[in-house]
């Protein structure tokens, strides 16, 4: 039985622009209202992005850098920077777009 093949940088920017333009059309009440383990759908976008910025630093060499918290409206626009950024530092790592794109789709359920 072969292993399933991983996924390509093509399937992490799909699943990062699908999130991000969720996150971009969702209402303000939504985005606020809380999840499970984090106090609101921003606070768990923010983290993913957060998430992928630091991998995307690391796999580059780069000291770390937190994405700043600049508010609930801005998360698809940090999630879709952050998700561009690791893609091109992943290029030839497809493990590291599997981790990436598992986190992509935890979040997307987590903030249904």
């Amino acid at each position: 039985m072969s292993e399933a093949p991983l996924p390509s940088a093509a399937d992490l920017v799909d699943a990062v622009d699908r999130l991000a333009d969720r996150f971009r059309s969702m209402p303000q009440s939504r985005l606020l209202a809380a999840v499970p383990g984090h106090p609101s759908r921003a606070r768990a976008g923010l983290a993913l992005a957060r998430s992928l910025a630091s991998a995307a630093l690391e796999l580059e060499g780069e000291p770390p850098r937190e994405v700043p918290d600049a508010g609930p409206f801005a998360v698809g626009d940090q999630l879709s920077v952050a998700g561009h950024d690791l893609v091109l530092a992943a290029q030839g790592r497809p493990e590291a777009v599997a981790a990436a794109l598992a986190a992509v789709r935890e979040t997307e359920r987590l903030t249904a």
